[in-house]
């Protein structure tokens, strides 16, 4: 009887001693900020954790190693775009007068830092003179996100195209662009050392820089953004007609389908028209269709914009038309319905360059 008192005398001291050890732990953690990074497993060195009570955190790549916190957010910002998941600005770095594209991501359609953290570090690596390079990802205290790049005064490709300048009618700008874009794509899907599917390709996600070399943007960024969004993203991309036929769920996109909009793009650099045509009510209004109903017909003056081959005359002329024809055999094969019968990236940038010589 006795050692059984002395037992139960212990354990009473004991139990309630280890349940204020557990508390005081608990607390600890909750409240030393190295352990609850070490936690959430953002162990990346690049992974810059700011230290204040709101635990923002900057991550920053090449190009943008002396951006802070406070020079992104106090920056003033012209709103230039908006989406169905985030806001697109024009900020002024007033530290050293430079300007920068801000991408605000609505913490509802983003996914949570622990599913994204590493698709934001690859997206970070990228580099390639026809990519838009991303500098530096804030994240906030709220779950928002911003996605700082480089600022391109030239404006959209697709901007390009519909105000129908001289320059967009030149053949050399139009190759040039071609070409540009297939070797950007080419990286995304093979010079990395794991591919980036581009998702949502456009004329809208084109920036033009200086001679207007193009830059693509938005490349992997639905990998940033929870499923529904991801999908709202591909709806917007099928109504604007972008998507290829066999996509039915963002998670599906590929190389095939970043090929098909690839096309698309080219066909809209050839043509100067939209690749759906709202006040048509013939086969026509799909841009695809309409080519292939000319190439039937034998109606080869509407297979390009014919301001491309204003003031050519002879040899010049019929090489500028071989081109253009050979141009628009590749983008239609970038388009076909068929996934199989569609090109690789490595073979539309061969093509391209045969196309140039």
């Amino acid at each position: 009887m006795e050692n059984t008192h002395t037992l139960q005398l212990f354990l009473g001291v004991l139990i309630p001693f280890s349940l204020i050890i557990c508390i005081l732990f608990y607390f600890y953690r909750r409240k030393n900020p190295e352990i609850e990074r070490a936690d959430s497993e953002i162990t990346d060195p690049e992974y810059v954790n700011i230290g204040n009570e709101q635990n923002e955190e900057l991550m920053c790549f090449e190009g943008g190693e002396d951006l802070t916190i406070p020079d992104i957010l106090d920056a003033p910002g012209e709103v230039i775009g908006k989406s169905s998941y985030g806001t697109l600005y024009k900020a002024n770095i007033s530290r050293d007068n430079s300007i920068l594209l801000l991408r605000f991501l609505r913490p509802a359609c983003s996914g949570m830092i622990r599913e994204v953290i590493h698709a934001v570090h690859a997206l970070g690596l990228v580099r390639h003179p026809n990519l838009v390079p991303l500098r530096a990802f804030y994240m906030g205290p709220r779950g928002e996100k911003l996605l700082v790049h480089p600022f391109y005064a030239h404006g959209s490709l697709a901007q390009f195209i519909k105000d129908g300048s001289h320059e967009s009618r030149k053949w050399d700008v139009i190759y040039n662009i071609s070409l540009g874009l297939a070797k950007g794509l080419a990286h995304l899907h093979t010079g990395l050392h794991k591919p980036i599917i581009h998702g949502n390709l456009k004329s809208k996600n084109v920036l033009l820089g200086w001679e207007f070399r193009p830059y693509i943007s938005d490349y992997g960024l639905h990998l940033l953004l929870n499923p529904t969004a991801g999908q709202e993203m591909l709806e917007a991309s099928a109504a604007q007609g972008y998507k290829a036929p066999e996509l039915m769920k963002m998670r599906d996109a590929c190389e095939g389908t970043d090929i098909y909009s690839l096309g698309i793009v080219l066909l809209e650099l050839l043509t100067g028209r939209e690749p759906i045509n709202a006040y048509s009510n013939s086969v026509e209004f799909y841009l695809p269709s309409a080519i292939k109903s000319a190439i039937l017909d034998h109606r080869i003056k509407d297979l390009y914009h014919p301001d491309i081959l204003a003031d050519q005359t002879g040899r010049q002329r019929q090489r500028t038309e071989d081109r253009l024809l050979r141009l628009v055999q590749l983008a239609m094969s970038c388009c076909s319905p068929s996934s199989s019968l569609r090109p690789h990236i490595s073979e539309v940038a061969r093509k391209l360059e045969e196309i140039g010589k």
